[in-house]
């Protein structure tokens, strides 16, 4: 791969399979000029960048060492709850906080987040919006990397197995006056937000939502087939990590979940991490659902990116982080979201399912753009220029681009 630039600084590295990686770009203040590799279709092109717009995509006959790194748009994740030690919940939680998790997320592929605030009492959950607003205003990077803030929860189904891992204390039942707390708080940042359609009030809370243009969600549900149907009539638009926060069991049908597949005005999120979703449901539920409705998301938590062992989070208290990266509440399999970047869920898609590298793209970049409204998720002239460099087996992040700069590495 190449990056280059008028005036330059060169760092010698190597690829996953051992062959030589030649970088070149500019200072700190003079962005790179064009980056060559190859693209998800396999085309072997020169990306060039004016400022923060990808000014030009030209193919080339041959990059050299080049043609074994990807460039692929920076990855657009719906739900995230923290990474590597940080939680967008947690109780001190800090603008620097927020800052230093954006910029973890940027080195493993995801250039934009919406990071996910869960069941709290309202104050915690005012204050942290008030956090991620302020850490917005403080750095246009970040402001940038953030769109969006979802809310999951505390509108959710009480039962265990729906509720999955959140405190049942706290959930009640929704409250558009809240949500106008929250919004408040955040500056309007609010953009999703994930209830279970059986709650009491939640046909008019998600119409009041949809007329504010914000995106209603169904999750963390036990939901019977009809109160889909009337969600979504009342507005609802997405299946918030659609084949999880559901009971272990249910009727084989009726249930909610063929009625939220069958259900072409919803959209669905699928955590694609191997433990959430095995291989052959994930394939079923993307067909059902169709590329053009369906997302990735990584729904990684604070202990994502972390050692195995058990840990002691601010929020939930203990959790166990397994050697094959799976994070569960002590003592069980009860998942307590999912130890995987949106990156890595893309390359279990591709290796373990019949998903292309192309598809896993759309779905974890064009898609969730398109959903927020956005014009990212696309390496084509005239888009932002949100752009990731990983090695051909998609195991590590060799240079993200965000709105044109170079974050990492730094």
């Amino acid at each position: 791969m190449s990056i280059e630039g008028e005036r330059s600084v060169s760092v010698e590295g190597r690829l996953t399979n051992g062959r030589p990686v030649h970088v070149e770009g500019g200072l700190a203040d003079e962005p790179p000029v064009h980056v060559e590799g190859r693209l998800a279709d396999g085309r072997c092109v020169r990306v060039e960048l004016d400022g923060s717009r990808i000014a030009a995509v030209s193919d080339l006959t041959d990059v050299g060492g080049a043609s074994d790194a990807l460039i692929l748009p920076g990855l657009v994740d719906l739900q995230v709850n923290g990474y590597g030690g940080l939680d967008f919940n947690a109780p001190d939680l800090s603008p620097g906080d927020v800052s230093d998790l954006v910029r973890e997320l940027w080195r493993r592929g995801t250039t934009t987040l919406c990071p996910t605030i869960i069941t709290a009492p309202e104050a915690a959950i005012v204050r942290n919006l008030r956090v991620i607003a302020a850490a917005r205003e403080a750095d246009p990077l970040v402001r940038h990397a953030i769109p969006a803030v979802h809310v999951e929860g505390p509108y959710l189904a009480a039962e265990d197995g729906p509720r999955g891992a959140h405190d049942a204390r706290h959930l009640r039942d929704p409250d558009l006056a809240e949500f106008a707390r929250w919004q408040e708080a955040a500056g309007g940042l609010v953009r999703i937000v994930t209830l279970a359609p059986e709650r009491p009030g939640a046909a008019g809370y998600i119409a009041g939502l949809a007329r504010q243009g914000v995106i209603a969600s169904i999750g963390h549900t036990a939901a019977t087939p009809a109160d889909i149907e009337a969600a979504v009539r009342a507005g609802a638009r997405l299946s918030t990590h659609l084949g999880n926060g559901a009971h272990t069991m249910i009727r084989r049908h009726p249930n909610h979940l063929w009625a939220q597949l069958a259900e072409d005005r919803l959209a669905a999120t699928f955590i694609a991490d191997g433990h959430h979703l095995p291989a052959d449901t994930f394939t079923v539920m993307l067909r059902a659902k169709g590329v053009g409705r369906s997302l990735l998301v990584s729904d990684s938590v604070a202990m994502a990116g972390r050692a195995p062992g058990d840990y002691t989070t601010p929020v939930g208290g203990r959790v166990t982080v397994r050697r094959d990266g799976r994070v569960t509440l002590p003592g069980g399999e009860l998942l307590a979201g999912s130890g995987s970047s949106l990156l890595e869920c893309l390359a279990w898609a591709v290796t373990r399912t019949e998903v292309d590298l192309g598809t896993a793209v759309r779905l974890a970049a064009a898609n969730p753009s398109r959903l927020l409204g956005l014009d990212r998720g696309r390496v084509e002239p005239g888009a932002p220029a949100d752009l990731i460099v990983t090695t051909p087996d998609l195991s590590s992040v060799l240079h993200t681009f965000v709105n044109g700069v170079p974050v990492h590495p730094s």
